[in-house]
């Protein structure tokens, strides 16, 4: 037998991952439908959205990623990773159809932060799977190309809303947006039937035999399981122990970096469509309708540059430190982003903000937004793991709340100068935190 660890590379791998990174393209495509959801109800004027309604609107399954991403973590560190695996797609399908049979704004934010809760389970869940059933050397990339997938989930929310909205140009045809989010919810959990606990989980808690077979349904009858170190073999860890010492150290360098990359991802993610009409990059003869089609169109072209850092980013990742790669990423999205608020200060040519956009996206996701998620697969050990991933991606999400929540809100007090001002002083702290907490934790 050959452990899991030190397996060749094969087909039934990438069947695991791919089925374990669902959450990611799902999480995507939801922050991009959410995004264009927002002026069609505006457009329909029913319910009435404010400022404020936006932002809620917009936070809602954000703050469901957060809470579910700590409370489903804490979860599969005690009961396992099989059922809860399998729940958080349905908890997603549910909200979905929650949300189209819903007319009024607490309700349709209720069901998007429900909605949340098992995207951000999935993300704690998916990457303790990946992690663990992917060979020992190929468990950054795939880790990684895990996060990768929310490119699809970009581009794929906003094509499959783009191609609606198309064939039924009327804003009430926005609640029409959310079956693509049930229908992957429902796909995940059909492929997740034929699944099987974690090998690590069962090894952690002394059952042997169970790890054995479960890494055999896994991967076949060759695959075994090597004996976890000794403290892995401890009981699970409170998650007070981890904001101590050398644990609240890693917890500073994944999560905090994690709420700076959150703000570019969804801050400029859910409110794409807006921002490009703030910015005048659209058609400026088109009103109503046309023009949410029109930054759909851009929303589109600038979020396949994502898919496109990701690819740098996966290129380079056994090159170079994976920590410099995340800080540089960070001073990058900076200067890009201070070059689109000249571009817009000075009323430059359209070409230099769409370029600008892409330097930005294309260092986002090659840097902070591929690196974070690896960092806590990386710094955490199994009896921690589930916590320790799902406290990052809680400050992953509170920075991509509070970007949410006050873009609307700058952007009706301050316009665009202060989104970008701000965003540039975050994506400039993102880096500091890099660099000195890599060094203090000797990872540099």
């Amino acid at each position: 037998m050959t452990s899991l660890s030190q397996m060749p590379l094969r087909p039934r791998h990438w069947y695991i991952f791919a089925v374990a990174s669902l959450e990611q393209l799902i999480g995507a495509a939801l922050s991009t439908i959410v995004g264009i959801i927002i002026p069609l109800i505006v457009l329909l004027g029913s319910p009435k959205l404010s400022a404020l309604d936006q932002g809620i609107l917009g936070a809602s399954a954000l703050v469901g990623i957060a809470i579910g991403s700590v409370v489903i973590g804490n979860l599969m560190d005690r009961l396992g990773y099989l059922f809860l695996f399998r729940l958080c797609p349905l908890i997603i399908a549910a909200g979905s159809v929650g949300v189209y049979f819903s007319d009024d704004i607490w309700a349709i934010s209720s069901f998007l932060f429900s909605i949340g809760i098992g995207v951000g389970g999935g993300y704690s869940l998916d990457s303790g799977y990946i992690s663990e059933l992917l060979p020992a050397k190929w468990e950054s990339f795939f880790v990684g190309l895990a996060k990768a997938t929310c490119a699809l989930g970009f581009v794929g929310g906003a094509a499959v809303s783009y191609l609606i909205i198309k064939i039924y140009p009327v804003p009430a045809i926005w609640p029409d947006l959310m079956f693509f989010i049930g229908f992957m919810g429902i796909l995940a959990f059909i492929l997740r039937l034929h699944w099987y606990q974690s090998p690590d989980w069962l090894l952690s808690r002394g059952k042997n035999a169970d790890a054995q077979k479960a890494a055999q349904e896994f991967l076949g009858p060759d695959a075994g399981v090597s004996p976890l170190p000794a403290k892995d073999k401890a009981a699970t860890v409170p998650w007070t122990s981890l904001f101590k010492g050398q644990g609240l150290d890693k917890v500073i360098l994944s999560g905090i970096t994690w709420a700076c990359e959150g703000l570019g991802v969804y801050g400029f993610g859910v409110f794409l469509p807006i921002l490009v009409m703030a910015l005048g990059m659209d058609s400026a003869d088109a009103s109503g309708i046309p023009k949410v089609l029109d930054s759909v169109k851009i929303t589109i072209f600038i979020n396949i540059f994502i898919g496109a850092g990701f690819a740098i980013g996966l290129a380079i990742l056994h090159k170079m430190n994976i920590l410099k790669l995340m800080g540089w990423g960070f001073i990058l999205c900076g200067l890009a982003l201070i070059v689109l608020l000249a571009a817009y200060e000075m009323k430059l040519p359209v070409w230099i903000s769409f370029l600008s956009f892409i330097v930005f996206e294309t260092a986002l996701n090659a840097g902070p937004h591929l690196v974070t998620y690896i960092v806590p697969a990386q710094i955490y050990d199994v009896r921690e793991r589930g916590i320790g991933t799902g406290i990052a991606t809680l400050f992953g999400k509170v920075g991509a709340i509070a970007g949410v929540f006050f873009v609307p809100f700058l952007l009706h007090v301050g316009g665009v100068g202060a989104v970008l001002w701000l965003s540039v002083i975050v994506q400039f702290i993102g880096a500091a935190i890099t660099f000195i907490y890599g060094k203090k934790l000797k990872l540099l």
